[in-house]
């Protein structure tokens, strides 16, 4: 620990010894590190043999991040690794209570872990379920206005993909309220108001996924955090334990605690024990439909007897972003046109630089760095001169890092598809990289024509992934072109592969001695081989019939091992479910491919990210956040994407199809809430309401995706691609306006200085 040199605010909170303290600290400021400072502080000077620090943090790689910092720190004492303390998420903190007792909350000593996929599928086929049961409930939702054949389609389309979402946000609900089907069931039979058809719904679901996981024997990651509660409540020992073990509690991303997180971290702390809370509450982007609030940080800053302290010095960023930042925070208390969001953001603290001579100083100040464009941009003119101006600006700085951020996935897979035609080398941390959803795209199209091998499109499809690489030369693209028009005029695709008595589909084709002929008839013969072999490995287990087309189809390391890693998936859902067969497996590759779920591939996100030079980091707003680069493009600020409950805003919740653009999402938890505190149900209050929620989380989001940038931050702006032109975003009008007037104030008093001298 000799090497760190604490700053002033730091000092003070690593002068503490025990007791409860709450810090706020602005981004950039090193919480994660000093808390990994106090930490090894407390595992070298606080604690017993049998004792251990506990940090909770919000995400598996933070973990990763925290131990190897506190196990380089008391490492400098001479101490092992991995003693003294443990670091935890919510999800590996339960675990670990509920491992002490299981049979204390009805689990067997050998229970087993839904993972989030499985989970997320036996929800799905509770769903099927409950639409079978219901094949008319779309009637009640379905907005009037939609008719005929789109009536039809967004009822067999759309309607199971909404009903869905619900059933997700209301379970996790219910299990953080601590609610079992069957007492939903009965509140529902016995509520005294109209009908609440969703929570009706959503609760029949809810209980047909609970028996689902009794019949295996499992619980999911919410049933461990609620049982881990259970746990610490039913015995009183078990507490006792635990409190002596863990004897310091040291929160980190506090500003995204949980309810739950919080009964279950005060219990352990106990009245009087020792609880240090990090966090930003200007940073909670992780709040919609779920019970995570930075209320719980705010309100535990406040209490008797909690020591609140400030981290407000950051070396992150020139002085002009950090004045943008904290004007941001200025406009929304004071002046944003709806008066209850404006406790979206909060201060003090402000960001402040740091101190001079301090080890991380900030960079030098340039308003000359800041493009806030107000250009009505199309989404794809915005696209293009994004990636013109990345381009030059990468010629001239080779050594410095540069990210595009943007608001949502789909708009991420746009920019990384105009760098790749624009040969500019890119990593991405979206929901699934390109390559994930490329392999798992062409590994599912080929097995669809396994699972239909009759089938001549299918057949043809096949042929143009096994030859995708053809498509960066003309010439080869063409040739391709011309073959896989010639497979979808296979009438019988067994003459193609397996010939009989001479008819040879192959030999019958007209062909010419030409070069070109030539050299597609023998592609075609090369490929027929390879369909056989491939069919010749449908009879064997799912994992290596991916396997072996893999080894065919892909060369790159990278797509192998994420072949490797499908096909042991595959393997899993196929134990898991040994009734299903090919076309089954199969959608579960094209769900990872259409990027309906999230598959963790071998992407750096997944084991930790660090930005690297003249390479660009394409990212979700939500995923930048902890991240920092020297330029930061910030895209598609408009109203949709960043609305300010105006009454010519739109939401994404509130589907275009559903009557009255209800939230359903919102009006689901709401009827849930009537249930639980016995009052009346209002249609409509709750979709206003999330509305407000939303508004104040999108500040929140900008605030992160402007404290990401060092030196150079654009962000622009487009109309989208609706029917209704989308406008500038209330907030980032603000800023532009608040800049313009501060950069014409500075250039006219330099020009008077000029001029004077």
């Amino acid at each position: 620990m000799t090497d760190f040199r604490p700053r002033p605010a730091q000092k003070r909170i690593l002068a503490y010894r025990g007791g409860r303290m709450g810090v706020s600290a602005v981004p950039g400021a090193g919480k994660t590190h000093i808390l990994a400072v106090l930490a090894a502080r407390l595992v070298t000077s606080s604690i017993a043999e049998d004792q251990e620090v506990l940090v909770v943090t919000l995400v598996n790689s933070a973990v990763d991040n925290i131990k190897q910092r506190i196990a380089r720190l008391v490492g400098q004492r001479g101490l092992l690794a991995n003693v003294g303390y443990r670091v935890r998420t919510l999800h590996g903190l339960a675990h670990d209570i509920v491992r002490e007792r299981p049979e204390l909350v009805g689990l067997a000593d050998d229970f087993k872990i839904v993972d989030e996929r499985e989970a997320e599928q036996m929800r799905d086929e509770a769903v099927e379920v409950w639409l079978s049961g219901h094949p008319d409930a779309a009637d009640l939702f379905i907005s009037g206005e939609v008719t005929g054949n789109q009536r039809e389609w967004v009822a067999r389309e759309r309607w199971p993909e909404v009903v869905r979402e619900l059933a997700g946000t209301f379970i996790r609900r219910a299990k953080d309220l601590r609610l079992t089907p069957q007492e939903l069931l009965d509140r529902l039979g016995t509520y005294p108001g109209p009908p609440l058809t969703l929570a009706q719904m959503c609760a029949e679901v809810y209980d047909e996924y609970q028996s689902a996981l009794y019949r295996r024997g499992g619980v999911d990651f919410d049933d461990l955090i609620r049982l881990a509660l259970v746990a610490l409540e039913a015995d009183e020992e078990l507490l006792a334990r635990l409190r002596h073990r863990w004897p310091f509690i040291l929160e980190d991303e506090a500003q995204d605690s949980s309810y739950l997180q919080e009964a279950i971290l005060r219990l352990l702390a106990g009245p009087e024990g020792n609880w240090v809370r990090v966090g930003d509450p200007n940073q909670a982007i992780n709040t919609t439909f779920t019970t995570a609030d930075p209320r719980y940080l705010r309100n535990f800053l406040h209490e008797p007897g909690v020591t609140a302290l400030p981290l407000q010095n950051s070396g992150r960023s020139q002085q002009c972003i950090i004045d943008l930042a904290n004007y941001l925070v200025e406009w929304t208390m004071h002046r944003h046109p709806e008066e209850r969001v404006r406790d979206a953001l909060s201060a003090p603290p402000y960001i402040e630089p740091t101190p001079p001579d301090d080890p991380q100083p900030n960079p030098p100040s340039n308003p000359d760095g800041i493009h806030i464009i107000a250009r009505r941009y199309s989404p794809d003119r915005e696209l293009a001169d994004v990636i013109r101006s990345l381009g030059r600006w990468l010629s001239a700085h080779p050594e410095e890092t540069v990210a595009i951020l943007v608001p949502r996935n789909k708009r991420g897979f746009d920019v990384t598809d105009a760098l790749t035609k624009a040969g500019i080398p890119y990593v991405e941390l979206l929901r699934s990289t390109t390559s994930t959803r490329k392999t798992a795209g062409a590994l599912a199209h080929v097995l669809r024509y396994l699972a239909n091998p009759t089938s001549a499109s299918s057949l043809a499809q096949a042929f143009a992934v096994w030859r995708r690489d053809d498509r960066e030369e003309r010439e080869a693209a063409r040739r391709v072109q011309r073959i896989v028009k010639r497979l979808r005029k296979c009438r019988h695709v067994e003459e193609f592969l397996w010939p009989r008595g001479g008819a040879d589909w192959l030999e019958r084709q007209e062909w010419d001695e030409e070069e070109n002929d030539q050299v597609e008839r023998a592609m075609l013969a090369k490929f027929r081989e390879l369909v056989r072999r491939w069919q010749g490995a449908t009879l064997l287990p799912i994992d290596q019939l991916i396997l072996t087309v893999a080894q065919d189809l892909f060369t790159s390391p990278g797509e192998l091992a994420l072949s490797h890693k499908l096909a042991v998936m595959l393997r899993t859902v196929a134990e898991a479910h040994p009734e299903w067969r090919l076309p089954e497996l199969i959608e579960e590759l094209v769900i990872i491919a259409r990027n309906q779920r999230r598959f963790l591939g071998f992407a750096e996100e997944d084991t930790g990210f660090e930005p690297q030079p003249g390479v660009v980091t394409v990212a979700t707003l939500h995923k930048a956040k902890g991240l920092e680069w020297d330029r930061v493009y910030l895209m598609s600020v408009n109203n949709y994407n960043f609305p300010s409950a105006q009454p010519h805003d739109e939401y994404i919740a509130e589907k275009w199809f559903i009557r009255g653009r209800l939230n359903l999402e919102a009006e689901a938890l709401a009827q849930l809430e009537s249930l639980v505190r016995e009052l009346p149900y209002r249609e409509g209050e709750a979709t206003r309401m999330a509305r407000l929620d939303y508004v104040a989380e999108r500040l929140r989001l900008l605030y992160v995706g402007i404290t990401r940038a060092r030196k150079e931050l654009i962000i622009t702006w487009n109309v989208g691609r609706g029917r209704e032109p989308k406008q500038m975003a209330v907030p980032l009008i603000a800023l532009h306006t608040w800049w313009e007037g501060r950069t014409t104030d500075t250039r006219q008093a330099s020009a008077i200085t000029e001029k004077g001298q």
